[in-house]
């Protein structure tokens, strides 16, 4: 006859059942390798089990109800066949529980059981808590236990809370944020000014063939005939990733049918852009992006200037750096001196308009007047003056919107030129009258006199295009007789010089058209370029 040994708990129940239920849930027992926990080792074999495999309310938790934890007890068989003698024992002390490294630790009851500081699972995961008890995969809970799971309490509630107000960013002010981004950006300017100028790798040399183009040679020996508009597209130029921003012809006959562009994406290109429509070679020489490059008069050299404050004298023949230098504003505008050709102008985001010589490196005039951005740089009377567009203008005067500079004495000529309240974004001198011409963001472009005191015509004006604030380009043909700018929409028109008629109008782009040039020496050639990255090449 099986003995039992009840709870000395006052609030637990031990009722006598037959002996058949003990042995079969003894049996159950014996069949399972791994020892259960407590709370389902007493909703197995425990007493107080009902027929239909159930367990009573009291006994489906792991507490009991008064909120108190059930004492521990250990399962001690004498003999692993004798299930009717087995018995519930006090164990008289704790025993130590050492888990070997090599093999899977088994679990016990011991290691079963949740300590006093016991956390939940769920609220392990949001905060980690590393267990005392080792390492292991808890057994799968029985039916009672999936039927009831446990849910965490206060305690990961707390944890949960306490979570997400760690996750809370308090709120910084815009004002504070744009100091702190000022402050990083200048000290990360003066470690690269401490450093000094990035190494650049020298470009490969350009591969160009000696001999003329066999389309430009006729052209050579005979003087400069009417300029033809034109209507077809012959090459479309691919290759730039970001928007061109200046695209110049080589200023000498025998090699103008090579093509300059510069782009947004860091980069200027040099292109056959008669023959083949083909890319001879890219230079990668800047960190941001290059807003101005120029061919030498002499054709064999390219000078660049961008967003890096950076200005480059690149020879295309050896791919070697004859310059570098470097601005303290960021480079918009650049222009050989007509004369010569060892000094250069630039200008950018500042109030200042310097002059470089290529021989010495260094600034050798400087121009200042109270404007916050150059646009563009004009060469006037064979280099003993130069106009300046500026981003000056206001809504009671239109002064210092184009100034008039004497190159050698740095000294301002006139800044009483355009008297309307817009800006010019580009400047083009025509070939062969006294005359240049403005961009305006107006939409029209405007005719000055080239001599003091720069009289605007009033009788002459070119409209029909729009600007919207790009800085759209506008060129003379080589005679004289058209004119030739982008719009902002895209389209490319032509106008009559002398009756400011429009001649044609293009269709070229899908957006803005920001740079217009005809051939120095084909009458019918021109090009065009526009923010979305492509070139075209019309005839």
């Amino acid at each position: 006859m099986a003995s039992l040994v009840a709870y000395g708990d006052s609030d637990s129940e031990a009722d006598s059942e037959p002996v058949g239920s003990v042995n079969a849930a003894a049996h159950l027992k014996d069949t399972c390798d791994a020892v259960k926990p407590r709370g389902q080792d007493i909703a197995s074999g425990a007493p107080g089990m009902m027929e239909g495999g159930t367990l009573p309310a009291k006994y489906g938790s792991r507490e009991d109800p008064a909120g108190q934890r059930l004492p521990r007890v250990r399962l001690w068989r004498s003999d692993p066949g004798s299930c009717p003698s087995q018995r519930l024992q006090w164990p008289g002390t704790e025993p130590d529980v050492t888990l070997p490294t090599c093999e899977t630790p088994r679990p016990s009851l011991w290691t079963s059981h949740a300590p006093a500081g016991h956390v939940p699972l769920a609220a392990a995961r949001f905060k980690q808590v590393q267990l005392s008890w080792g390492t292991y995969d808890p057994p799968e809970p029985s039916f009672c236990a999936q039927a009831k799971p446990e849910t965490p309490g206060k305690n990961g509630s707390s944890l949960q809370k306490k979570r997400r107000e760690d996750c809370v960013v308090p709120y910084i002010p815009k004002r504070l944020r744009q100091l702190q981004a000022f402050g990083t950006d200048a000290g990360r300017r003066k470690d690269s000014g401490a450093q000094g100028p990035p190494a650049v790798r020298a470009p490969a040399p350009l591969c160009v063939a000696p001999t003329v183009s066999e389309f430009i040679q006729p052209y050579l020996d005979t003087q400069y005939k009417e300029t033809k508009i034109s209507r077809k597209v012959l090459f479309y130029l691919r290759g730039h990733r970001g928007p061109v921003t200046s695209i110049q012809w080589c200023p000498v006959p025998s090699k103008s049918h090579l093509f300059l562009s510069a782009s947004m994406d860091k980069t200027f290109k040099v292109w056959n852009a008669v023959d083949s429509g083909s890319c001879l070679q890219t230079y990668t020489l800047h960190s941001e992006a290059v807003r101005a490059a120029r061919w030498s008069p002499c054709g064999q050299r390219v000078l660049s200037g961008g967003f890096d404050c950076a200005l480059r004298l690149t020879d295309l023949e050896t791919g070697t750096q004859l310059f570098s230098g470097q601005s303290n504003f960021r480079v918009t505008t650049l222009k050989f001196h007509p004369k010569d050709h060892s000094l250069f102008v630039c200008g950018g985001f500042s109030s200042e308009i310097k002059a470089w010589d290529i021989r010495t490196g260094k600034v050798v005039r400087s121009y200042k007047a109270t404007i916050q951005q150059t646009l563009d740089i004009l060469f006037l009377q064979e280099g003993s003056e130069f106009l300046s567009s500026t981003d000056a203008s206001s809504r009671d005067s239109a002064d210092r919107t184009i100034i008039a500079w004497d190159f050698r004495s740095s000294a301002k000529i006139s800044n009483q030129i355009f008297h309307e309240r817009y800006t010019c974004p580009s400047l083009a001198l025509h070939p062969r009258e006294p005359v240049f011409l403005a961009q305006t963001n107006g939409n029209y472009l405007a005719l000055f006199s080239a001599v003091w005191p720069y009289r605007m015509s009033r009788r002459r004006r070119y409209e029909g295009h729009k600007v919207e604030g790009y800085a759209v380009g506008c060129e003379c043909s080589p005679d004289g007789d058209l004119l030739v700018t982008g719009s902002a929409d895209g389209r490319v028109l032509l106008y009559c010089f002398r009756t400011a008629s429009r001649a044609r109008t293009l269709h070229g782009h899908a957006q803005a058209c920001v740079g217009t040039t005809f051939h120095p020496v084909l009458p019918s050639v021109l090009a065009t370029c526009s923010w979305e990255g492509d070139i075209k090449i019309w005839h």
